[in-house]
Order: structure tokens, then C-alpha cells, then sequence
């Protein structure tokens, strides 16, 4: 399986079967395509389909084991190993993120923040301490980071996110109202609330 031949829509929709598994989790052992579409909204074939794409997990009239699918989607997702991030920007979303138990349960890890204000500097909080950003070069090279989140003013997004890129950030998770424009190996996703609300509402 090459990752690049599989369609970025069925790789979307992987962590939301992830977490239905764990909902099930508490109280079955196992499951089946038509429960899991129940519960996510999705058809039992589409299921199906996406996980096909991946390999054989489960047998026809015996559904899924639910701990070996967990296994098997954190495996292809890449989340079976903890990932540290570095987060730009700590104003009120960087503040949420850094306060945010839900990522350091789940493996990713915020190793480092950085911002350019001098009263937030050398703030402290549970994960870290707030570094200068002028010192993202050498914090990126000696955590390892390959991940950003991205939490700046739109209009410095562009620039903050090449100077990551050229520093060797590969995926940035951007919650900036702008759009990147990186080179096609780096990868970026977005984080936009207000894009969600307008997509909600071409239905209403």
C-alpha cells in the first residue's frame, strides 16, 4: 500500500472511526460495519469500502475485534508512537491548546511554544514555557519537531509558516484565518470554526 494511491477522504474519515471504536469500546468486544455506520452516519458498504483500502479486518458474520481494528487504524494513522508539536502563537487559542489535556492523551504532545510578545515570554505553563520565537530554528532541531501548530494572526501566517517549512516542520495545523501556500510535500490542515458554520448552514 502506497499512502499517497489512497484518497485523502477515506484517510479523513479513518479517526472518526477510531473514535467510535473507543466509544464502543467500553461496553462490547466487538462490532460490525452496520454499527459502526449507525453510529458515524455512514453506510455499512462505505465503511466497508474505506477500510478495504487497508487490508482484511474482520470476517464475514464475525464482524470486527474492536481492540485489534483500534490497533490496526492507530498503526496506519501513525499514532501508535507519541509525536511532539511546537506551537506558534499564545494568545487565546494558543492558551486553550496548551491547557488542552485531550492531545497529551492521545500522543501528541506540545514540546515547545513560541511567541514574539515580550510579556508572554518565559510564561510558564503545565507542558512548557513560553519561548522567543527568534529561537524556533534550534528548538525545532532539538525536540525533534516535525509538527506545528499554527495559532498567529492572519497576517503574519504566510511568513511564520515558510520560516517553519525551511526550519523542517513538515505539517502545520493551521488556526490562523489564512490560506498557506507551501510546497505540495508539507502538509496543512485547517482549523476554522467559521468554515464549519458556513458549510453547516448550505443545509438549513
Amino acid at each position: 500500500m502506497i499512502k499517497t494511491q489512497i484518497p485523502d477522504v477515506i484517510v479523513g474519515r479513518l479517526p472518526r472511526y477510531l473514535r467510535a471504536l473507543k466509544i464502543l469500546r467500553e461496553n462490547h468486544t466487538t462490532t460490525n460495519s452496520k454499527e459502526l455506520g449507525e453510529l458515524l452516519g455512514f453506510s455499512a458498504a462505505q465503511i466497508r469500502k474505506d477500510l478495504s483500502q487497508f487490508g482484511e479486518f474482520g470476517k464475514q458474520g464475525t464482524g470486527y475485534n474492536i481492540d485489534f481494528l483500534i490497533e490496526r487504524l492507530q498503526n496506519i494513522l501513525n499514532i501508535d508512537q507519541d509525536w511532539g508539536i511546537l506551537l506558534v502563537g499564545v494568545g487565546k487559542i494558543g492558551r486553550a491548546i496548551l491547557n488542552y489535556p485531550g492531545f497529551s492523551a492521545n500522543r501528541f504532545h506540545v514540546k515547545a511554544a513560541v511567541d514574539c510578545n515580550p510579556d508572554v515570554i518565559g510564561e510558564r505553563f503545565e507542558k512548557c514555557t513560553v519561548e522567543d520565537i527568534k529561537d524556533i530554528k534550534k528548538i525545532i532541531k532539538d525536540n525533534q519537531i516535525k509538527i506545528a501548530m499554527l495559532a498567529v494572526p492572519a497576517e503574519n501566517a504566510q511568513k511564520i509558516a515558510e520560516e517553519l517549512v525551511a526550519d523542517g516542520i513538515q505539517a502545520i495545523l493551521n488556526y490562523a484565518p489564512a490560506i498557506l501556500s507551501l510546497p505540495p510535500e508539507i502538509r496543512v490542515e485547517y482549523s476554522d470554526p467559521l468554515v464549519s458554520l458556513q458549510h453547516m448552514t448550505y443545509y438549513l
